[in-house]
């Protein structure tokens, strides 16, 4: 015998803070936009970030 499925579906909230959608979304752009940025910056002086940083 199967069990009965439930018919409504509960609201739950986003919370806040933690692993939201948003959060997530938003990280991983900012993520895109500071890799492509690197690559701009080592094709356009022909030095590594760290050596153009002035770190190595």
């Amino acid at each position: 015998m199967s069990q009965p499925q439930p018919t409504v579906t509960p609201k739950l909230e986003e919370p806040k803070f933690g692993f939201t959608s948003y959060a997530e979304r938003l990280n991983g752009r900012a993520a895109m936009i500071g890799f492509v940025l690197t690559l701009a910056i080592e094709y356009f002086t022909g030095q590594g970030l760290l050596s153009w940083l002035g770190l190595y």
